[in-house]
């Protein structure tokens, strides 16, 4: 680890002066990159090969060390560029984690769990979002990183009746910060860059429909942001943890709805689009609309527009004073994103998505995540030990399990009459688990392949302030034959864990009438 004079680099405080000058950050920042190689600090990326994560580890190259984690084999495979050290990180995998964050003294945090990470995924993405932010936590905390700087969305003031997306955002932000190390969380609007998902949704929106139908909720307002403004607050806040820990709203100079949009859009391609409001059409229909005409996933575009029903405008803060005199306009940032024809740019990853996609679907891996309430006053150690004798009860004689061994070194085995042999083993890890995460390794039992590639686990992991309990199965191989096995053992996993949360909400109850 680098000592801490040489981490904390002299940054432009907007709170020392009435009119903040970008001129000195960029000052600054040449005058950094100077500093002997041996005594930059380092930065890592997770997110490192998407759009917001390619320009800021091109902006940071100079001033530190930049190490890039990503999901992506076939991104690691393809070597180090010279400027970037890239390490393959399963953000799923806690000991992953600590082996990517090691020696790293900021962590920038831009991941969230839209896409499929295993070929058959039970679970919400907020639920995966939850265990990919606590283990990053957890990891930045062992690993000593002096700051972790996340990218948010833009949230409205009653967080009552958030949005899925919009709650996840807000629950990653609480997460991330919920094991000691300081957090930095910029807040944004729809980021306008080459490569950016939610933008090449508003273009081809806008290109391939010559007549829009609105619905309501484009009349909510928005506050886009240049992706270029997102990195100058970025590298403000990097490595200034003591000045700014902490949430900040990060936008562009102009409020507008997002019919404004829509036409500023057209504007900037040069069509003529006819817009018409519609009151009628549901969330649903919408998603469903902008999926098929963007040609973005369901699963991207759904928890898009569910979220644009809010209004979301910044409050007025320090990074934003800093980055408000030269930051563009949401036409002149768009101009910039969209190639000479009209056509977005594409995503950055492009190149080696369809690879990882492949090897995804290949690798014949399940994951599975729910999300229970905790009772009062018990752990996850304690819920993982309750699941083995709640199962035992609730499905016996059917299903027997058994736990054998001393503690720290417990075998459990599950049985199913009248089958001669244990359907699934799982070995405690007491060296990997805490009071608050429970881990077991699946060691063996006739319906689990144990040689695959990576260890199958199951694990037991509180959250939110221990109100919550993530119950996940991770990088599972099934012996069945794929479709046998969805029909069969997924379903009945799913339909266990729905008991098991009833059971756990019946134990709640009564600890909070207790």
């Amino acid at each position: 680890m680098y000592p801490t004079e040489s981490f904390y680099m002299p940054t432009l405080d907007p709170a020392q002066a009435p009119t903040p000058d970008p001129d000195a950050i960029e000052l600054v920042a040449a005058e950094s990159s100077a500093t002997p190689d041996r005594a930059l600090p380092t930065v890592a990326i997770a997110g490192a090969s998407g759009f917001v994560g390619t320009a800021i580890r091109h902006a940071l190259a100079d001033d530190y060390r930049i190490v890039g984690l990503t999901r992506s084999p076939a991104r690691a495979a393809s070597g180090n560029d010279g400027r970037v050290l890239w390490r393959h990180c399963d953000l799923y995998s806690l000991k992953a984690v600590e082996a990517g964050l090691d020696g790293v003294d900021v962590a920038v945090y831009l991941v969230h769990s839209m896409l499929p990470s295993a070929r058959l995924t039970q679970g919400t993405f907020a639920d995966l979002d939850l265990i990919l932010a606590d283990n990053f936590a957890r990891a930045a905390q062992r690993a000593g990183v002096k700051q972790i700087v996340y990218l948010s969305g833009l949230l409205p003031d009653d967080k009552s009746d958030l949005s899925k997306h919009l709650r996840s955002r807000w629950e990653v932000e609480r997460t991330l910060a919920a094991h000691g190390t300081p957090v930095t969380t910029l807040r944004t609007g729809l980021v306008v860059g080459k490569g950016g998902s939610s933008l090449q949704i508003l273009v081809n929106l806008v290109r391939r429909l010559p007549t829009m139908l609105l619905p309501s909720w484009t009349d909510s307002r928005t506050q886009p942001v240049a992706l270029q403004d997102v990195v100058r607050a970025v590298q403000l806040v990097v490595g200034a943890p003591e000045r700014f820990t902490g949430t900040f709203d990060v936008a562009g100079p102009e409020v507008m709805t997002y019919r404004d949009m829509l036409e500023r859009t057209a504007r900037v391609l040069g069509v003529e689009r006819k817009m018409t409001s519609v009151p009628v059409i549901t969330p649903r229909l919408s998603t469903l609309w902008v999926s098929l005409v963007s040609g973005s996933p369901r699963a991207l575009a759904g928890p898009l527009v569910a979220s644009l029903r809010h209004n979301m405008v910044v409050e007025d803060n320090r990074v934003q004073q800093a980055i408000a005199p030269q930051a563009l306009g949401f036409e002149e940032a768009l101009e910039l994103a969209i190639q000479p024809d009209g056509t977005p740019f594409p995503d950055a990853r492009h190149g080696h998505r369809q690879l990882d996609d492949r090897a995804v679907r290949s690798e014949r891996l399940v994951r599975s995540v729910q999300r229970f309430r905790l009772p009062r006053g018990r752990d996850a150690e304690w819920a993982g030990a309750e699941y083995m004798r709640w199962l035992d009860g609730f499905a016996g004689p059917l299903i027997r399990v058994r736990v054998t061994g001393e503690p720290g070194s417990q075998v459990a085995r599950f049985s199913v009459r009248p089958l001669p042999r244990p359907v699934l083993e799982l070995t405690h890890s007491a060296d990997r688990s805490t009071p608050d995460r429970a881990l077991f390794y699946v060691t063996g039992g006739l319906l689990a392949e144990t040689d695959a590639p990576k260890p199958a686990r199951l694990e037991f992991r509180e959250v939110l302030g221990g109100t919550t309990l993530l119950a996940a199965i991770h990088d599972f191989a099934p012996r069945l034959p794929w479709v046998l096995y969805r029909l069969t053992q997924a379903a009945a996993h799913l339909f266990v864990m729905a008991q098991f949360g009833r059971h756990l909400d019946r134990l709640a109850e009564r600890a909070d009438g207790a």
